[in-house]
């Protein structure tokens, strides 16, 4: 049971530091970076910070397999990483015109997007569980985005670019979960990381327009990279071999609520009850689709 426990703990604090990132982005836009800036930053800080965490893995972490086997590997991760750079483009794009609470909101809908995928891809028929789960989550998202509030403007780009966001983050997931699976979760993430590196240094490069701000690497790209590459891989990688997937997807969920009170304390946005019971709508959902697996 401390196992368990433990275990627990590291994935909730795994998935709070993912739901802290969006306020961090928010305040380094209040200090005039900007998003090519941020992005690059992040990612490149990471990879750097994964590189070195690599070298403090034991060997038997390393799997035996040739050259070509090796190289093929880190190429397919390198690939499926390429989502994870368009998903922080996005969502980050996202970010300069919605709210957290709204942006978190959409990225979560990357929960149905994945079923949609598992229907049209892999021909798998959903079941009534899996049904309920997304229309609980459509439903949550119109509330939790306060969409039918009178006098409410959402940005209509700044949507458009969160659920960009959220494709990208459901493709990453796909991948994540069935790509070089033999290899230590860090490993995978600092190959996945370089992917999402290169779409941000070539998104950076059309973009940038001649200057780059270097004051993002004082504070702001290493707290993006602490909380959002470096740390979460640490943090499920301890966890989640102590607990079953299914309760690690419900614990996960903890991003979306921490999110939203970042938010409410850091950034001052306003919050009411309806948007809390969209919240709540959508965590059901993904308690909804995993409780089975927990139970296991």
């Amino acid at each position: 049971m401390n196992s368990v426990l433990k275990g627990a703990l590291f994935v909730a604090l795994g998935s709070s530091c993912y739901g802290m990132l969006t306020t961090f982005v928010k305040l380094a836009y209040k200090e005039d970076f900007t998003v090519y800036e941020v992005t690059f930053a992040q990612l490149f800080i990471g990879f750097i910070g994964l590189i070195v965490l690599n070298f403090f893995l034991k060997k038997s972490n390393r799997p035996e397999e040739t050259k070509a086997v090796r190289n093929r590997s880190r190429l397919y991760l390198v690939l499926s990483g390429t989502s994870l750079g368009f998903t922080s483009i996005f969502y980050y794009l996202a970010m300069e015109t919605i709210t957290v609470s709204v942006g978190i909101v959409l990225l979560m809908q990357s929960v149905w997007i994945g079923v949609v995928f598992d229907i049209v891809v892999n021909k798998v028929k959903p079941t009534k569980q899996k049904i309920l789960s997304v229309i609980l989550v459509l439903t949550g998202t119109v509330l939790a985005a306060d969409i039918l509030t009178k006098n409410q403007s959402v940005n209509g780009i700044g949507l458009f670019y969160g659920f960009c966001a959220a494709i990208s983050f459901a493709a990453t997931i796909i991948t994540s979960s069935r790509v070089s699976l033999q290899y230590h979760s860090i490993t995978r993430s600092k190959w996945m990381i370089l992917g999402g590196l290169i779409v941000a240094t070539i998104f950076t490069a059309f973009t940038f327009g001649g200057e780059f701000d270097l004051g993002i690497f004082k504070l702001w790209g290493p707290v993006l990279a602490l909380f959002g590459t470096i740390l979460p891989p640490l943090f499920l990688t301890s966890g989640m071999p102590k607990i079953n997937v299914g309760l690690g997807a419900i614990i996960s969920s903890i991003e979306l609520p921490v999110a939203v009170m970042m938010g409410y304390f850091v950034l001052g946005e306003q919050q009411n009850y309806i948007k809390w019971i969209g919240i709540l709508m959508i965590l059901s959902a993904i308690i909804l689709m995993n409780y089975k697996k927990a139970a296991r």
